[in-house]
């Protein structure tokens, strides 16, 4: 909302000047071509069938550690796992803030990574190493190394490539583009590191009691200090594929985009179990130059990919804001942190936080299922009209619990030759939803029944009967003023 008064007279000298009043602007009810009705029991029944699969590997998961671990150990590790997996969290929050994830779906990432990917690893490394053991083949002949450079990225990645998939089909709405892909992929490998780091740490605590050694530190040091985003970075390749799917394709696409990015993801683990193998004591000195400069470049790629959000954010939402649904105030506040942080104080001193944080969560989302709109190439993607159309009711909805009328502005309405201030005369241009990326008009049509504010409608006669009260109850000043 602005305050705009571009006919505000001067007063004389001498004078005081008469205080500006405002006035409500409001513009015509908007009304998008019907989009078909969503299918809430399939994305319901194929969550909960996530879920449960999900809980079955939870409590094999569970089961194994304590046929092999006491739980004394088991608790000990877990507690040293926590502090990678609170790193990875922090990066996780600090990339999401833009647009934040629904929480059940960063649940359902992080259980699969932990559950679903760790039992995947487990299962094909315990088949794995029975085939080798009935064929007589032995760590002499290269099976150790196999399994770190090529059997364990290989299912490792997959497996929790896989999850990034599942998140894409079953949560689509919230799937909008790169930066998604990378906070999912980011959730399910903190899942499967974590649980990893948990059988590791086990293992050498174990290792360390029998032994009388102290590797527990060396590993702690490599895995949870100098390492713990290498699964985030594996994991984000084929997440950033997926968001690009996502944007671009549907469902049986992406699983192409998921093939082209999980390529990259099992070369850079290869290149970090492999080194771990192969260059023994100059491990330090190759993490400083090479594993250090992948981190940094894949640091500046989610740097890159943020900036991207917020332009995104104000190109979308301008054109929402070109035919009425925003004032060009909002798109700059909705498009900046900065604006972002100052609407929020605004309203928390209000009392209107909630409906503020609802408000910037919507406009976001607008803005990303308007991409896709324009960058699919489906043609007609019912499933972002679906999802253009809620967001648009729902941004009217938070409107209301601002206090503020949908799509108006505070301020001086410009005025016409002969035209008195107040409400727009007979004629005002009528505003519409920005036509959609496959040049479809949103005309009424045949059959359909003709809503407020579509064209051709008999306009109201402002100038003969002057109302009282704006639509939504708040009396107006009386005409001339």
């Amino acid at each position: 909302m602005t305050w705009d008064d571009p006919g505000r007279q001067i007063a004389p000298l001498g004078q005081p000047a008469r205080a500006p009043e405002p006035v409500w602007w409001p513009v015509q009810p908007v009304f998008a071509q019907p989009a078909p009705p969503r299918r809430p029991v399939a994305s319901g029944v194929a969550l909960a069938v996530g879920f449960t699969v999900i809980g079955v590997f939870v409590l094999a998961v569970v089961v194994y550690f304590l046929i092999f671990l006491s739980p004394a150990v088991i608790l000990a590790a877990s507690l040293l796992a926590f502090v990678p997996l609170g790193i990875v969290v922090v990066g996780i929050w600090l990339v999401d803030r833009w647009e934040p994830e629904p929480r059940v779906a960063l649940l359902f990432a992080f259980l699969w990574g932990a559950a679903v990917s760790i039992s995947t690893a487990l299962i094909v490394d315990y088949v794995v190493g029975s085939v080798q053991g009935l064929v007589g083949i032995g760590a002499e002949g290269g099976a150790e190394v196999f399994g770190a450079v090529v059997q364990a990225p290989v299912v490792e990645e997959v497996a929790k490539g896989a999850g990034v998939l599942l998140v894409l089909w079953i949560f689509r709405r919230h799937f909008d583009g790169p930066v998604d892909g990378v906070v999912y992929a980011a959730t399910v490998a903190a899942g499967f590191a974590f649980v990893e780091n948990i059988q590791y740490f086990a293992l050498q605590v174990v290792d360390d009691q029998t032994l009388g050694s102290d590797g527990l530190v060396f590993v702690f040091v490599v895995r949870a200090l100098m390492s713990p985003f290498a699964h985030v970075m594996y994991t984000a390749c084929t997440g950033i594929a997926l968001g690009w799917a996502a944007r671009r394709t549907g469902r049986l696409g992406a699983v192409g985009w998921f093939a082209l990015g999980v390529v990259p993801a099992i070369a850079l683990h290869a290149l970090w179990n492999g080194a771990l193998v192969v260059v023994g004591d100059a491990f330090f000195v190759y993490y400083l130059l090479v594993q250090v400069p992948i981190f940094v470049a894949m640091v500046l790629l989610v740097v890159f990919l943020r900036r991207n959000e917020r332009r995104v954010t104000h190109a979308r939402l301008a054109e929402y804001a070109a035919v009425g649904w925003f004032s060009a105030d909002e798109v700059g506040m909705l498009s900046t942190g900065a604006g972002r942080r100052r609407a929020r104080r605004w309203a928390a001193a209000n009392g209107t936080g909630p409906a503020m944080k609802r408000f910037v969560s919507d406009a976001t989302r607008l803005a990303f299922t308007r991409q896709r709109l324009v960058k699919s190439r489906r043609g007609h993607d019912e499933g972002a009209r679906r999802d253009e159309a809620d967001l648009l009711a729902a941004l009217a909805a938070s409107r209301a619990a601002l206090q503020a009328p949908p799509a108006a502005f505070v301020g001086w309405p410009q005025q016409q030759p002969g035209q008195q201030p107040g409400w727009p005369q007979p004629g005002w241009p009528q505003q519409q939803v920005p036509q959609q990326a496959w040049d479809e008009q949103t005309w009424p049509q045949q059959g359909q029944v003709q809503q407020p504010g579509w064209p051709g409608q008999q306009q109201p006669d402002w100038q003969a009967a002057p109302p009282t009260h704006d639509p939504w109850g708040r009396p107006l000043p009386p005409p001339g003023r």
